[in-house]
């Protein structure tokens, strides 16, 4: 019998809409069928100027909100067509919401998630589950990264150390050490300020195969300076976004330098794995037990950023967690539709050591 569940997931990169339909039981996760719908780029631009300026009416926020919402049932119902899919079939959505501001720290803690779950589920008509992060927040938690709590369920190994490791716009790791707490955090950037960059230089939405970046050299010194940012010296618990790492935050950095493009870009390319290999260099491993480090999401594809990880982790197998079986592309989708359904059948689905958060509680409201 199956339990269907669909995840919906538009990340810090903003490329797209990632959907996947999923069964899920209380013993196994399979992925049915997946697909990506692409971002207008006039709404795409309207969120990356709202992310990284912070300015904003609260007519536009609001539209915004409208037409994300939109987005997501339009792509949700055209992928039920796409795959034939009968919508009486699936138990709920889960939906991530399109991230525009992530603040857990401070006196008044909030993370800022729009796309109208009423407006997916009004127009779907199927039950949503969104707004996933302000119940772990509301009990003290970074309300992120929420993901380690999926991984630890379906990629947890007690023979090996394994971390999960996610490059969308912002890097995110999971660390399954045997016999060891479940942590994971936000490294901090992966695809953001290569993305940035090339799109403001060569009009490029991204750096296929890092192409561009393996035209230029490594700039030490700008390197040394993009690392001395207060977030790498926080301990996890922790998490990150385009609030700090954005191109404004790159321009800064930069002011008085003056390099090539290509050389930045190869530094930025250095930055994202260095940030990663650093952090896993600090864990606790189990000496005896070999170690694989298995990535996914947009960042896996650039061979340049695996090679530079396997080169700066040499104890360590670098892998995809497509040789896992599980589709680095849809990663976050399906563990989004496995949120749905721990929400659905009330079972706590934040980690408190990896969030913060004082206790374990069920993520996620429902809208019907």
């Amino acid at each position: 019998m199956q339990n269907l569940y669909i995840g919906v997931m538009s990340g810090t990169s903003m490329d797209g809409i990632d959907i996947a339909l999923v069964n899920i039981t209380a013993k196994n996760v399979t992925s049915i069928a997946s697909n990506c719908y692409p971002m207008p780029a006039d709404l795409k631009k309207h969120l990356l100027t709202l992310c990284e300026t912070q300015q904003t009416t609260l007519q536009n926020l609001g539209e915004i909100d409208y037409q994300i919402g939109k987005l997501f049932a339009d792509s949700i119902n055209q992928f039920l067509k796409d795959n034939n899919i009968d919508k009486q079939k699936i138990k709920a959505i889960g939906c991530h919401g399109q991230t525009i501001y992530h603040a857990p720290n401070g006196d008044y803690p909030f993370t800022l998630q729009i796309g109208d779950a009423n407006i997916i589920a009004a127009k779907t008509g199927i039950t949503t589950i969104a707004d996933f992060r302000r119940k772990d927040m509301a009990y003290g938690g970074q309300g992120a990264p929420l993901v380690p709590a999926f991984h630890k369920a379906v990629l947890q190994d007690p023979q090996i150390n394994r971390v999960v490791l996610n490059i969308g716009g912002i890097s995110n790791i999971s660390v399954l050490i045997p016999n060891h707490t479940i942590i994971g955090y936000d490294t901090g950037p992966g695809n953001v300020l290569l993305d940035g960059w090339i799109k403001e230089h060569l009009g490029k939405n991204y750096d296929k195969n890092g192409l561009w970046a393996k035209t230029g050299k490594i700039n030490q010194d700008l390197l040394k300076l993009l690392y001395k940012e207060d977030y790498f010296q926080i301990p996890a618990p922790k998490s990150t976004g385009r609030e700090l790492f954005n191109l404004p935050w790159l321009h800064k950095k930069l002011i008085g330098t003056h390099l090539k493009a290509e050389d930045i870009q190869a530094t930025l390319v250095e930055f994202t794995a260095l940030s990663i290999a650093n952090e896993i260099n600090k864990l606790p491993i189990v000496s005896t037990l070999p170690c694989e480090l298995l990535v996914c999401g947009g960042g896996a594809k650039n061979p340049l950023i695996m090679q530079r990880l396997s080169a700066l982790l040499p104890s360590w197998a670098v892998l995809t967690t497509d040789t896992k079986g599980i589709n680095g592309d849809d990663m976050e989708a399906i563990a989004f539709a496995w949120l749905a359904y721990c929400r659905i059948n009330n079972i706590p689905s934040n980690i408190p050591e990896v969030t913060g958060a004082s206790q374990a509680v069920c993520l996620g409201v429902y809208y019907q």
